[in-house]
This record gives C-alpha cells, sequence and structure tokens, in this order.
C-alpha cells in the first residue's frame, strides 16, 4: 500500500477543512443551531427536506458526521446529502465535534461525544416528527470511526450505520456490546494511504484500526448472520477513474439486520461520487461508479426497524466467504 511522507499525512488527516466560506459551503436550505449538553455548547446544522414541511407524521432522520479538521458545513459541499435526502425524504443534520473531531473509540479524545448525540437525538425528537425506529449515522474516516462507536453504545437509538473511508478503532471492538442488531455499511477504498483496508496505523499517529474484513465479520456475528457473504461487481460507469468496485452482503441477522462493503478497487480516503476535496497525490482516488451518499441512504430505506429488512436484488451475484 502506498504510504504518504509523514507532512503530507498530516495535511490530509486534516480531513475536509472548509475549502471555501461557511456561507458558500452551507446547503441553501440549512438551519444553524446550537445545543447545551453538560455546560458545553454544541452547534449542529439541520436540513428539512421541503416535501417533509407542514408533515406530521413520524419522518426518518440522519445524522451526518465529518471527518477529523473538517467541519459540519464542508460535509454538504462534500457529500451532497441535501439532494439526496430531499429525493429520499429524509429529515438531515450535520453535527461538529469540538475541535473539528469526534471521540471514536481510538483512544484519541476524551470528549463525551456520544452523550452529545444523544441528547441531540432526544432534542430533535422532541421539535421535530422524528420517527424513532429510523434513526440513522453516516461519515468519513473519523466521523465513521465514531459512527461505529454510536453503533456500539446507542444501539437501541440507531438502526443502522455507515461509514465511508474508516473501519472500527482497535480498542472498540472489544468495547462493543450493542444492546440490540444494528445494520452496518461500509464504503472502503483498497488504496486509501490513511487508512488501510487490511487494517494497522491510522495516518501513521492516529491510533488503529481493525481490517475491514475483521469488521465485518464482528458485526455479522453481532448481528447472528448466519447465511453466507454474497459478492458482486458494480458496473464500471466511469472507466476514466480508474477504479472499479466490489459490492459484498451478508444479510438476514437478528431483526433483519444487514452487513454491507463496497470495496473500491484502485479508491483513496475518498467520498464515491463525491467532492475530490484533495489532489489524487495526498488522498487517492474518487470513484465515479457509483454514488456512496445514495446508496447510503437506500441501505437506511431497506434498514429501518419499523420496516420489513429487504435484500436487494444482486446482479451477477456469487457466494464469497
Amino acid at each position: 500500500m502506498r504510504r504518504l511522507p509523514v507532512a503530507l499525512a498530516i495535511v490530509a488527516s486534516s480531513l475536509l477543512s472548509p475549502l471555501l466560506s461557511p456561507s458558500v459551503l452551507f446547503g441553501a436550505d440549512d438551519v444553524e443551531r446550537t445545543l447545551a449538553v453538560d455546560g458545553v455548547t454544541r452547534r449542529y446544522l439541520l436540513h428539512v427536506s421541503p416535501g417533509l414541511h407542514g408533515r406530521n407524521s413520524p419522518s426518518p432522520l440522519v445524522l451526518v458526521f465529518h471527518g477529523g479538521g473538517g467541519r459540519a458545513s464542508g460535509m454538504e459541499k462534500l457529500t451532497r446529502f441535501d439532494e439526496a435526502a430531499d429525493r429520499h425524504g429524509f429529515l438531515l443534520v450535520y453535527p461538529e465535534g469540538v475541535g473539528r473531531h469526534w471521540n471514536d473509540g481510538r483512544g484519541l479524545s476524551d470528549v463525551d461525544d456520544v452523550g452529545f448525540v444523544a441528547a441531540l437525538v432526544k432534542d430533535l425528537s422532541a421539535r421535530l416528527p422524528v420517527d424513532p425506529h429510523r434513526v440513522f449515522a453516516a461519515g468519513i474516516s473519523n466521523g465513521g470511526f465514531f459512527s461505529q462507536a454510536l453503533a456500539c453504545r446507542l444501539a437501541d437509538t440507531f438502526a443502522a450505520v455507515a461509514s465511508v473511508a474508516a473501519t472500527m478503532g482497535e480498542p472498540l471492538l472489544p468495547a462493543c456490546k450493542p444492546a440490540r442488531p444494528v445494520s452496518v455499511m461500509f464504503v472502503m477504498g483498497d488504496e486509501d494511504p490513511l487508512v488501510p483496508i487490511g487494517g494497522g496505523p491510522v495516518a501513521r499517529t492516529r491510533g488503529r484500526a481493525v481490517s475491514l474484513d475483521a469488521a465485518v465479520r464482528f458485526w455479522a456475528a453481532k448481528d447472528e448472520i448466519s447465511a453466507p457473504r454474497m459478492s458482486e461487481e458494480i458496473p464500471d460507469r466511469d472507466p476514466k477513474d480508474g477504479t472499479r468496485t466490489r459490492h459484498e452482503s451478508c444479510q438476514w441477522g437478528l431483526e433483519g439486520a444487514a452487513v454491507e462493503a463496497w470495496i473500491v478497487e484502485g479508491g483513496g480516503h475518498t467520498w464515491p461520487g463525491g467532492l475530490q476535496y484533495l489532489p489524487k497525490f495526498l488522498i487517492g482516488a474518487t470513484s465515479r461508479d457509483f454514488d456512496a451518499t445514495d446508496e447510503i441512504l437506500k441501505f437506511f430505506e431497506r434498514h429501518g426497524r419499523k420496516a420489513e429488512a429487504k435484500a436487494p436484488a444482486p446482479r451477477n451475484a456469487t457466494r464469497s466467504f
């Protein structure tokens, strides 16, 4: 795997720092709000899809977490989650971490971010028609690792989580005892220079991560999935991007839970279908063969606890173990 010089790794690991002014990065319909938790004022952006205005029926909620060094305002620019949420009818929140980081289970922070998220979901549910059976989390890098921590510690709250350019912190695995099954989706590039798909040091000095395979097997065991892992090749819609994608899935665990992995061959520390936020020589290539944001919301639609889980129809699927 390609390794970055230390100085470049430090630059690249400060993910998603605002490349434009906050006023440019904010989605047109995003509203900045704050919430005081344990004497600390925490900040987040709220996006209510136009189709949800005036409706009192319960709506699904997605919390989207920025990467280390990033900001809430940068996530919409990277992912275009606002547009996708409008199509799918989701409430959307972009929280911001203290010091632009999340306490994600790698032992690098002592901030009670899990407590903040629990308080935030409770507050939002009191103000908005949130469906408690369809609350989800997604994030990239530090935010992706943190989404895994939420699945471990707030399994009664989150029905499913999705992590991009992240697996699980090594210290999190033995401590992870979810109260109930959680559906989990991973999106990883096999040439990620910061978070190795095979596990090991993150950006050299940012703790250690388990391999993608270990994370998938961990959640499949926790969700008591006995069906074999299925694999399918995704069509190469953009041959010029230098990537190919394989989709693996483990279906039909307890409460319909599933574990999926989108493995981008030739992909870097990036969000497929999203912004190439730093040069390829720093973070690797961004796949244009699929839109991670859209696939994440489809995954969440299938795995809300209120609705019956539905397995996607595989294309040219073969069994993999």
